[in-house]
């Protein structure tokens, strides 16, 4: 997003990308309001809508067996009232061809990088490695957007403040039948929480495991991760053999953790290199996008210009770290109020007729109400497309 954007605005762009194509298995496959008002500006609903894609606009938990609604995005502002399901290699491939239109972009894929060229107190370019060799390029500025793991963030030592997270997660996949609810589905239960994800012919699903208990639990059958979700959720117990191996169970090391400073002379970080989110809420996707947009139209001008300063970059982390505040302080109170006793076995929900105190007041007041789904969908100071990227 970051390198249409730019590239569009007349800035030469180099992007490097680690892998050969985008055909991976990603975690998070949402596309939220914001980014759809994005591609509508800039041009691309159409090819978009061409995309398969789920429209996801409900939340529901099951109680006791029955599944309750507990949130709705119908009543949001805006045209797009709903989250699209959508593999994230088409959405990527999408945006890869709207930046090849561009004479500016170029995309170099099986590009790793492999550390930083610094010169006179600057970060002056990136080294990296391809099937040709190894090799350098030099830039006016270098955009940390390789997420959670950084190569770039690492190399640049640049200090950051780490929150302690008290679960990890299993991320697998199970059939889905017609007569399944739709949307999102999240389940809890005894001393385990999973969050399952509509996707069509199947459930992607993210399993909440006490953080480092991994090693212990690959210790028993696979069947039991299944037979535990049946548990809470009845309406799944034909599917208890879905898993063949613990080779369909993939592990996310969660964490929550923000950069004091998003940026050096001739270096700036974006997205989860600049502030690893958890998957609460599942917006990590949603603000990394926005950081993107926010990015491309405050540098595209110095950048083209050739003058492109560290006040410049300064500018950025100031317009994106209210949001990004914001949306890591919810996710702590999450991890404190739901994910924790979730894991503690004080939210079983299985064996209740009614929806806990807070939920039911939650669904009462129509303000509390429409608050979590806003700022999930939606979040904290969305960004728009600069005038100058607008098709």
């Amino acid at each position: 997003m970051l390198g249409l954007i730019l590239a569009r605005g007349g800035v030469e762009v180099t992007l490097l990308e680690k892998h050969g194509d985008f055909l991976r298995d990603f975690r998070g496959d949402t596309v939220h309001p914001t980014t759809l008002d994005l591609l509508d500006e800039l041009g691309l609903s159409e090819e978009f809508a061409d995309l398969p894609a789920n429209h996801v606009d409900s939340v529901q938990l099951p109680v006791g067996g029955q599944a309750v609604l507990i949130a709705s995005l119908r009543d949001l502002p805006g045209k797009h009232k709903y989250i699209a399901m959508v593999p994230q290699w088409d959405l990527l491939d999408l945006l890869a061809q709207a930046a090849k239109e561009e004479s500016t972009f170029t995309l170099r894929m099986s590009t790793p990088v492999t550390g930083l060229i610094r010169e006179n107190g600057r970060v002056a370019g990136v080294t990296y490695r391809s099937e040709q060799g190894e090799g350098e390029i030099r830039a006016d500025l270098v955009i940390a957007c390789d997420g959670r793991e950084s190569t770039v963030r690492a190399a640049a030592g640049l200090d950051v403040i780490e929150w302690p997270v008290p679960f990890d997660a299993w991320w697998f996949r199970i059939p889905r039948h017609e007569t399944d609810p739709a949307g999102i589905v999240p389940v809890l239960g005894d001393r385990r929480a999973w969050v399952m994800l509509d996707r069509f012919s199947y459930w992607q699903i993210a399993t909440l495991i006490a953080k480092g208990s991994d090693v212990q639990a690959r210790q028993h059958p696979v069947r039991e991760i299944l037979e535990s979700l049946a548990g809470m959720a009845p309406w799944l117990s034909d599917r208890v053999d879905s898993l063949d191996s613990w080779d369909d169970v993939k592990l996310l090391h969660v964490r929550l953790d923000r950069l004091k400073k998003w940026h050096m002379p001739g270096l700036l970080c974006i997205g989860d290199a600049a502030h690893a989110m958890s998957p609460a809420g599942g917006v990590g996707i949603n603000l990394a996008i926005q950081d993107a947009v926010a990015a491309a139209r405050i540098l595209a001008k110095p950048l083209k210009d050739g003058t492109v300063t560290d006040a410049d970059l300064a500018k950025v982390q100031r317009r994106r770290i209210v949001p990004t505040i914001v949306t890591q302080g919810m996710q702590r109170v999450l991890h404190e109020r739901g994910m924790r006793p979730a894991l503690e076995g004080d939210l079983n929900l299985s064996n209740r007729t009614e929806l806990p105190r807070p939920l039911r007041v939650l669904r009462r007041i129509p303000v509390l109400r429409s608050l979590p789904p806003f700022l999930v969908a939606r979040g904290v100071l969305p960004e728009h497309a600069p005038k100058f990227a607008r098709r």
